[in-house]
């Protein structure tokens, strides 16, 4: 049976397990911390985990209670020290924060106040529903981006649920799709969107063929043993620049030893896997492996029809554990020949969760696009972000369906992102 936090949940008991269960995660990925790593170093990436937490529940605080409910906050202070869109990034190292208890008495407060406001409600309205969902999946998302800090600072893997699924090794070749009319993004009515996936449109798309798996570790690193990272003529003109700035030779967290390469994963140094994706790369690194390998990157409308029709590749079940690597089961992704029973309709594997993977497309708005009450998700980075698709190991399952886009400014790599790729041109 499938768990009741692996899907969006449908009712008022549903919805309190899930945000009760969203913020175990959250603590989970923070509580073992000493209050050093709560500031952490100061980095343009990522943010202080004292500030972030604290920012998850005044984020619950203002939809759910503030603006659905006309409540004033738990602390007086809350907007000064929490608030996002106020707060310049280089700020939030510098607040005049409270003790770490009573971050943490503000953010279970907020939580236990939520939760007894739904005890009184008989059922969900549209309302409601909406901004507690918006309020889950935000946080949901902040989750994924504590991961990804620990690996950024070198700190210790968060605890996981299980071990790596074993084997699946390589998952080889292309298959050839057949492209024709297809119907992008979503309209209201099948559940919780985000405002820059709504508003379903029809695009053409031609003949394509795209790799059944993610690129691994051993394929880019023949790259890099190539002088891939050397030879301009890999990249374009924004990725060579990028890579002549960072003075980027190789992956982040990828160093020599010899004949072989390690790569750190969190705080130890471990031997390349090579049936493993290859993740921390950004857009600039994968369009130049592109260009080696006479490759290119999916566009954004070819991942989707690739993807298939349902809510996910295999269909509209919720992602099992067989079906996906997801909700941080493990501490990394595993072996791209795995989950098999995952693939979707064209036969291609870990469409959903794994790493996410960059694909050729600007992020910007469909046709018609409106933006959501939450108007700073979405319309700020139109144009300046690079669309991802998919998911990764530590994305929570509820949160991801086929029309589900992430965005990140081509640059970053130290999020959860590989890529797959697709022929030059079709049979």
């Amino acid at each position: 049976m499938t768990d009741v936090t692996q899907r969006e949940p449908r009712d008022v008991d549903q919805l309190v397990t899930c945000l009760r269960d969203a913020r175990r995660r959250s603590l989970e990925l923070l509580l073992d911390l000493d209050d050093e790593r709560w500031i952490g170093p100061q980095l343009a990436i990522v943010n202080p985990p004292l500030w972030e937490i604290g920012h998850v529940a005044w984020f619950q605080e203002k939809w759910c209670l503030r603006h659905l409910a006309g409540r004033p906050s738990l602390r007086a202070d809350a907007d000064r020290l929490f608030d996002s869109a106020a707060i310049a990034h280089d700020e939030r190292w510098h607040l005049s924060f409270p003790a770490r208890s009573e971050v943490l008495a503000y953010v279970n407060g907020v939580l236990a106040t939520v939760e007894e406001r739904l005890a009184a409600l008989a059922r969900l309205d549209a309302d409601a529903r909406y901004f507690h969902l918006l309020a889950l999946y935000h946080e949901d998302m902040h989750g994924e981006a504590f991961v990804y800090t620990r690996q950024t600072h070198g700190y210790p893997p968060p605890g996981v649920t299980g071990p790596r699924v074993a084997g699946g090794g390589p998952c080889p070749g292309d298959v050839e799709l057949a492209g024709g009319s297809w119907c992008m993004g979503a309209d209201p009515g099948d559940g919780f969107l985000f405002d820059n996936e709504s508003r379903a449109h029809t695009v053409e798309v031609r003949p394509f063929r795209m790799a059944r798996a993610p690129v691994t570790q051993a394929e880019f690193r023949a790259f890099v043993e190539d002088d891939g990272y050397g030879r301009r003529e890999l990249w374009t003109a924004e990725g060579w620049e990028w890579r002549s700035c960072s003075d980027a030779r190789h992956p982040p967290y990828w160093k020599r030893d010899g004949a072989a390469w390690l790569r750190r994963h969190y705080d130890r140094w471990v031997a390349l896997e090579e049936h493993l994706p290859v993740h921390f790369v950004n857009a600039h690194e994968a369009e130049a492996y592109c260009r080696w390998a006479k490759r290119r990157l999916p566009t954004e409308a070819e991942w989707e029809l690739a993807a298939g029709p349902a809510r996910y590749p295999w269909g509209d079940e919720p992602p099992t554990a067989e079906r996906a690597e997801l909700d941080l089961r493990s501490d990394g992704p595993c072996e791209v020949g795995a989950h098999a029973s995952g693939d979707g309709p064209h036969g291609l594997r870990q469409m959903t969760g794994n790493v996410w993977e960059w694909t050729a497309t600007s992020f910007e708005p469909y046709p018609g696009f409106e933006p959501g009450p939450y108007a700073e998700y979405s319309e700020p980075w139109f144009g300046t972000h690079r669309v991802l698709r998919g998911g990764a190991f530590a994305t929570r399952a509820r949160l991801l369906r086929n029309t589900w886009r992430n965005f990140y400014t081509p640059d970053r790599r130290d999020v959860l992102a590989g890529f797959r790729t697709c022929a030059l041109d079709a049979r």
